[in-house]
């Protein structure tokens, strides 16, 4: 379980729900879980009852006080609005009841759902059921999203289970590195990574179904020899024709029954994490869930959108370390050639996707995070100093790289918001690495933003308009990225103590300081006016449009200069080419972000709009 001290992000340890937890639950959904806090809980089955609220990746449980069961009572997919009710409770009383902070969660629930169907005892049999024998034998490439740690060259080999190294085995061991230096694999779960290369990839082929389970498909009077019935294509499309029938009906059915329901819970903490903790569980999931809707995204990580939550590694911690070690090792060496960098840098990409633990080991040590803003200060700096006629080879690939590293500091920072290690590393010295990573980011846009949101991003001859398609990935990767530092600041905001230094407010400060403040953020907002011209959004369109937003709130809402300047430049853009009903159309319903981006840009316009 991910958790932090006393004085970061979390509430004060519970060593035994801690316990009662790891006991009860798979090792699985344990690693997922994120934050837990005891609040008063009131919903439709639970009435002012105080319980345990814990909070994974993608979901919201409950575990009564003390624990004796743990209970699935909403997903983050399904939940529509979080805020907080500022009212006083009046079933507490003194200091709990001043301090206390409502919050209400809007979901959506399936009448069929309910009782025993939540509990997790019943739940994991349900939601991911175990595999087969063969089935463990065989790995495929849409296995799920934690099923590979980080990618190689090679095939693994099978392994049954993996024990930690003792003592009198370790000459054993160090006789094996150089073979596992070039292996990293073997405690893989399968080879979707291996032959990683930049400009191409191959495609494995399908795993197909062996014949001792096509024959459990086959009808028994068809194994017995009976030739009266013709077993061909066009029986198997009759089957299969009814079963898709049936499951369309199942999904009309179960779309009407489902209907919103609200959560209440009552924090008594006056120090309570519990709201920013369900606001970033929220924002990661709906992230990660609309990116999982774009093809291009799970065809580079090779993800399947059909991956069960549940269904993730259970290699142990400690060999995760050790593949995790290994990489940063390779990426430390002095006197990398450029492309070992960059393939490395998409290992770490890959498997920093498919893993959380891959993310959290990231902070643990912080030479693997300077060394990434360092990579990311010396390459803009390369690139501002080379010219369009010299070297233009050499300034496409800097403007590569600079890219990978702004999208793999970006991820580390999502759902690590309770690692103590993260907090402390950017907080130290009064956030100096914070700072640089700010002032390394900011670059100045230099393009006509119209030809380059309204035209496609494809392969160029032309070398000026090839540097500037590259121009704006970095661009899209550096308001990702500033997106993550400001959400990271703003949980800093709230929380007590004199060395939480990175706040919003500070942050803002240090990003105006830069020379390139300005035009970066216009960038933004032209951005985000022009890109709603498009008929429709892709995913990544929307999950981009949705944090660029995010920081135009928030530059409006926290710094007066930037306010100004947003309503001064772009209020007349905002007027007569923006409406959140043409919103509403831009932003597909099915888009688990298109609501909430909504909401954020309603604010926005309201904020640009109103008179200075």
């Amino acid at each position: 379980m991910a958790t932090a001290d006393a004085g970061g992000l979390l509430c004060r340890r519970n060593s035994k729900l801690e316990s009662f937890l790891k006991r009860n639950t798979e090792r699985s959904l344990y690693e997922r879980f994120r934050a837990y806090e005891p609040c008063v809980v009131v919903s439709e089955n639970l009435d002012k009852v105080f319980m345990y609220v814990v909070l994974s990746d993608d979901s919201i449980h409950l575990v009564e006080f003390p624990p004796r069961t743990v209970r699935r009572v909403a997903g983050f997919r399904d939940v529509t609005d979080i805020s907080l009710v500022n009212d006083l409770p009046d079933f507490l009383s003194g200091r709990d009841r001043d301090c206390s902070q409502h919050i209400c969660v809007v979901h959506t629930t399936t009448k069929g759902l309910g009782g025993k169907h939540a509990w997790w005892q019943q739940e994991k049999s349900k939601s991911c059921p175990p595999a087969s024998p063969s089935q463990r034998k065989t790995s495929s490439p849409h296995d799920g999203p934690d099923s590979v740690l980080l990618s190689t060259y090679s095939a693994p080999p099978k392994i049954d289970s993996w024990k930690a190294t003792s003592p009198s085995r370790r000459g054993e061991e160090d006789e094996g590195q150089q073979k596992l230096k070039q292996r990293r694999s073997t405690f893989c779960f399968s080879a979707d990574l291996k032959e990683l290369h930049v400009s191409s990839s191959q495609h494995l082929p399908m795993a197909f179904p062996s014949s001792s389970r096509l024959s459990s498909c086959v009808p028994l009077s068809a194994q017995r020899g009976d030739t009266g019935r013709n077993i061909g294509p066009g029986w198997r499309g009759s089957i299969l024709t009814r079963l898709m029938k049936k499951r369309t009906v199942e999904r009309q059915s179960t779309k009407e029954e489902s209907r919103r329901t609200e959560l209440h819970l009552y924090a008594v903490s006056p120090s309570s994490r519990i709201y920013l903790h369900l606001q970033s569980s929220w924002n990661s999931c709906i992230i990660r869930s609309t990116l999982l809707l774009d093809h291009q995204f799970r065809k580079r990580f090779r993800i399947s959108p059909r991956s069960c939550p549940q269904k993730q590694h259970w290699r142990s911690w400690e060999c995760t370390a050790h593949l995790f070690s290994q990489l940063s090792w390779e990426l430390l060496q002095e006197n990398i050639t450029l492309e070992s960098l960059y393939l490395l840098l998409q290992e770490l990409s890959t498997a920093a996707h498919r893993n959380t633990t891959i993310r959290r080991l990231f902070w643990k040590s912080s030479d693997l995070c300077l060394f990434l803003v360092r990579i990311l200060e010396d390459t803009l700096q390369d690139h501002l100093k080379i010219s369009q006629e010299y070297n233009k080879i050499h300034r496409a690939d800097k403007l590569i790289l600079a890219t990978l590293v702004a999208q793999i500091l970006g991820l580390m920072f999502r759902e690590t918001e309770v690692e103590s290690a993260r907090f402390s590393l950017l907080t130290a010295k009064r956030g100096a690495l914070t700072e640089r990573l700010l002032l390394a980011l900011v670059c100045d846009p230099e393009m006509d933003l119209w030809n380059a949101v309204n035209g496609p991003l494809i392969p160029s001859q032309d070398p000026l308009q090839a540097q500037q398609n590259l121009l704006v990935e970095y661009l899209d990767a550096a308001s990702a990225l500033l997106f993550e530092v400001l959400v990271m600041s703003q949980q800093a905001t709230y929380t007590s103590g004199l060395e939480h230094f990175v706040t919003v407010g500070w942050v803002l400060k240090t990003l105006q300081s830069h020379s390139f403040a300005l035009p970066f953020i216009s960038y933004m907002a032209q951005w985000v006016v022009l890109v709603l011209s498009h008929s429709v959004l892709s995913p990544a369109q929307a999950v981009l449009l949705h944090q660029r937003s995010w920081v135009l709130l928030t530059c409006l809402q926290n710094s007066a200069s930037l306010s100004q300047h947003i309503r001064t430049m772009f209020q007349e853009e905002f007027r007569y080419y923006v409406n959140i009903s043409w919103m509403e159309d831009k932003l597909p319903p099915h888009y688990p972000i298109s609501q909430p981006t909504i909401r954020i840009f309603s604010q926005v316009l309201h904020l640009v709009l109103q008179s200075s």
